[in-house]
């Protein structure tokens, strides 16, 4: 808890390079030994990103206990590139090694770096994800879909309404002294029962309940799970721990994956576009009507449109919904649609065109497009899945 931060901070523990390169390949050996392998992640996953942690010598929570300001800006959360780390884990993911993660971050970068949401436990939130209390609905946004808690920091309507049941939208964040929320934590626990090889990576393991998930592992050590700890200070679990690393979760995670030989991959920008199509009116007042809007890999709605045009249509649509009423019989077949989309452009993107041909078999089904946007070379490819 930030009131529970040290003014003098632990100090920061670094192995030399070798003894970090026998830990990696003794765990990666774990790794491929395990049956049910899971990661607890903290800040620490994402300081090279440039994202501050808490209990660092320039944690946030320090320097609120020194009474200091921060003197180098940080990284937006909205900016920020998924680290070595978080891009490993994507790759022990769709490999099929890693089978759960949980982590105590608000980044949104793990969700963004392409773990899918299935795969995850988010035990503090999303600062990208709100909810419908009423009905259960979630959003995905590509902006802070935070409340601004002027009238309370438990108040966490967002402002906006559910598109499906009207009810309110609420932020997923967890300010302290509230519950974690149930869903998530069951399942946690759930997959840290199973496990037997839980890997901490960029915590303090000091935060309660959160801190319950890996020691549920640690406890099961005579039982043959293992718990493997990489933080640079020390953590309260460290004496459950089969091995220590005293080190940046970067360095341990590049030299594990070299172990394993796998590559860890560069980070895409991965985009769903649905693009529905359906027949309205009779006879001489033959329409159609067009929706355009963002998915996950859920079908959970997701907003990262800035705006969407119909090239030769001199209506541009500015907000959600983006549908389009056009004259004539889509039905007919051959009906093509040229949208100009432009997004929120947190990592430079440009405007993309994509050509959408509808046959008549098609009308009523949704068509979905897989967009990949490169930050490095700031190229979009655009694929109908």
């Amino acid at each position: 808890m930030a009131w529970a931060a040290h003014k003098v901070p632990l100090p920061e523990l670094v192995e030399a390079p070798d003894e970090i390169d026998q830990k990696a390949r003794q765990l990666a050996g774990l790794i491929r030994q395990s049956k049910h392998f899971i990661v607890f992640t903290g800040a620490g996953v994402s300081t090279s990103a440039g994202i501050p942690d808490f209990r660092g010598p320039d944690g946030a929570w320090t320097l609120q206990a020194q009474g200091r300001q921060r003197t180098t800006a940080a990284v937006s959360t909205l900016q920020a590139i998924p680290t070595a780390t978080h891009m490993a884990l994507v790759e022990l993911q769709n490999r099929g090694l890693l089978k759960y993660l949980v982590s105590q971050n608000c980044d949104g970068l793990h969700r963004r770096s392409g773990i899918l949401p299935d795969k995850i436990s988010e035990l503090h939130g999303n600062n990208n994800r709100e909810i419908c209390k009423d009905c259960g609905k979630e959003y995905i946004r590509d902006f802070r879909a935070v409340a601004d808690y002027t009238k309370s920091i438990h108040d966490h309507r967002t402002g906006r309404k559910c598109t499906r049941c009207g009810g309110l939208l609420h932020d997923t964040i967890i300010n302290f002294t509230e519950s974690l929320p149930e869903r998530e934590l069951t399942l946690a626990y759930d997959h840290a029962k199973k496990a037997d090889l839980c890997l901490v990576l960029g915590s303090s393991l000091t935060v309660s309940p959160a801190n319950d998930i890996p020691e549920v592992v640690g406890k099961r050590r005579r039982r043959g799970a293992k718990l493997v700890i990489c933080n640079l200070q020390a953590t309260p679990l460290d004496s459950m721990a089969n091995l220590r690393v005293y080190a940046k979760t970067d360095e341990l995670m590049v030299n594990v994956m070299r172990e394993l030989g796998m590559e860890i991959p560069g980070f895409i920008l991965q985009r769903r576009l649905s693009v529905h199509v359906e027949a309205a009116g009779q006879g001489k007042t033959r329409r159609c009507k067009v929706t355009v809007s963002g998915i996950d890999v859920d079908g959970t709605p997701v907003s990262f449109l800035r705006s969407v045009k119909l090239v030769n249509n001199r209506r541009v649509l500015r907000a959600e919904p983006f549908e389009f009423d056009l004259r004539g019989d889509a039905a007919e077949g051959g009906l093509e649609l040229k949208m100009e989309l432009e997004f929120m452009g947190h990592y430079g993107e440009p405007n993309l065109e994509v050509v959408h041909v509808v046959e008549g078999a098609e009308i009523g089904i949704p068509a979905v497009y897989i967009l990949e946007y490169n930050p490095y070379n700031g190229e979009w490819k655009a694929t109908r899945r």
